[in-house]
């Protein structure tokens, strides 16, 4: 049964004096709002507060709404959020059936712009095709590639099942950056099409043992390493050099 709205403004005037107590008590306006994913914002602007609370989240219990509009307001007036309250809400999300309707919102609402598989310097349909070849034995079923849209220094690849698409960041597409390095990218993100996210007990794990042991098969992945601890504060806004930080492409490879 969906909560109703007055419902979720009694508990949010209940909290906003027992966190704050301001005076006089500003206005709310609450609403339900079709995100892409379970997204909750909030925001204070004169004298009304705005909430909008993810759609997927109007059938959820009123325990989760307590949690989540605390969370909110202590973020609003930049108060600590409990730990117990916060668990509240992660369990709640981590729940295999709201993960696959968020799954889902992704799917039909998410709007994904593509730049396409050729870049300037590399292509990465060559390069998929190519590693797909030598170490997955053409299995892996080609998805959407596609460069990102924007430079970017903290994440190099990503593989978004909701769309079937591996994104390589544009910053790779650079002749000073040896071809090993985005074939070093790509195959990460490979792996993650041959060993799917698992959730055990509510925890998410994107790199498995399994994953993890077949990373160490790419070729090149020491020079990779290598190469961008000593490199890449060329292509990270004047950023300090990494040298000597262990494991730091794998940072970078994470999502």
């Amino acid at each position: 049964m969906s909560i109703e709205i007055e419902e979720l403004r009694r508990i949010y005037k209940d909290l906003i004096v027992s966190i704050k107590n301001p005076r006089p008590l500003p206005n709310l306006k609450i609403e339900f709002y079709p995100y892409v994913g379970i997204n909750n914002r909030i925001r204070l602007r004169d004298d009304l507060i705005h909430v909008k609370i993810s759609d997927l989240l109007r059938d959820a219990p009123i325990e989760l709404h307590h949690a989540l509009a605390e969370i909110l307001l202590r973020k609003l007036y930049r108060k600590r959020v409990p730990a117990s309250v916060s668990q509240i809400f992660q369990d709640y999300i981590k729940q295999t059936e709201i993960r696959q309707k968020s799954i889902e919102t992704r799917k039909t609402r998410g709007r994904k712009i593509l730049r396409g598989s050729e870049g300037t310097h590399y292509d990465l349909a060559e390069i998929f095709n190519l590693l797909n070849q030598i170490y997955f034995e053409g299995k892996i079923p080609k998805p959407t590639l596609t460069w990102s849209n924007t430079n970017t220094s903290r994440i190099l690849g990503h593989h978004d099942s909701a769309h079937n698409s591996i994104t390589i960041s544009k910053s790779l597409d650079d002749n000073r950056v040896p071809r090993f390095v985005v074939e070093c990218v790509m195959f990460h993100e490979m792996l993650h099409i041959k060993h799917p996210t698992k959730y055990i007990n509510g925890r998410r794990y994107s790199h498995t043992p399994a994953f993890r042991q077949d990373e160490k098969e790419f070729a090149f992945f020491e020079e990779s390493e290598a190469w961008i601890e000593k490199h890449w504060a060329e292509f990270s806004k004047g950023k300090k050099k990494v040298k000597g930080k262990k494991g730091f492409l794998q940072r970078l490879l994470d999502f």
